[in-house]
């Protein structure tokens, strides 16, 4: 039997005048380029007509470069051999598209209206991927790994208070905490806030809870 379209891998442009479009992986060779034939096509002269396709294996779905002129990359690297695609992997298609590659529904960025009807809140995360959107416009430069860190637990414990102890553990890994200083968390807090800032600057998205530690204040 196969797969239904809502269980099967996606491609979503997540930027671009195609922002927001998916094309279920629902076929065992999935072909882009520039021909009517395609089953992504776009039509800019910079995109061969075969410039790429996904294959379904029995381990997965392949990425392959169809010896297009102006090339394929997945994650910034060009690729010159089919690879194994990643859920939160993102494929450049010469300049003229970006994609995602989504694996599961657990890693598909909701739109405004479905995270209000879930109960989430403007700033969202895609934590596979290490992505982070606030206002529907995303965090650009990626946070670092310790800031991301930082919001992902704090996102992971929606209307608690995390202690400083549990972020020192969870931020910096390996050393349950010792040697970590208030002063460390402090700066990353700040260095935190102010990155979210960037992008909405009339709400501040950490609270400090005196005596507690800190808490995220999502809203819808």
């Amino acid at each position: 039997m196969s797969e239904g379209r809502d269980e099967v891998p996606l491609l979503l442009a997540p930027e671009g005048d195609l922002q927001g479009s998916r094309w279920p992986l629902d076929k065992e060779v999935f072909l882009i380029g520039r021909g009517e034939e395609c089953d992504l096509v776009i039509a800019e002269r910079q995109v061969s007509r075969h410039h790429a396709r996904i294959k379904r294996t029995p381990f997965g779905y392949q990425l392959e470069d169809l010896g297009s002129k102006n090339g394929t990359h997945l994650n910034g690297a060009a690729i010159e051999k089919p690879v194994q695609l990643q859920d939160g992997d993102d494929i450049q298609i010469a300049l003229a598209l970006k994609l995602t590659f989504v694996g599961s529904e657990a890693t598909l960025p909701l739109s405004m209206e479905e995270a209000a009807n879930l109960g989430l809140g403007r700033l969202r995360m895609e934590i596979q991927a290490h992505r982070v959107w606030i206002r529907e416009e995303e965090v650009d430069p990626p946070l670092s790994p310790p800031q991301f860190r930082l919001l992902e637990l704090l996102y992971k414990h929606p209307e608690q208070v995390v202690s400083r102890d549990e972020i020192a553990a969870y931020v910096w890994p390996g050393t349950e905490g010792v040697g970590v200083s208030d002063q460390a968390i402090d700066a990353l807090v700040r260095r935190l806030r102010d990155r979210l800032s960037e992008i909405d600057q009339d709400h501040d998205y950490i609270l400090t809870i005196r005596g507690h530690g800190f808490r995220l204040d999502n809203p819808v």
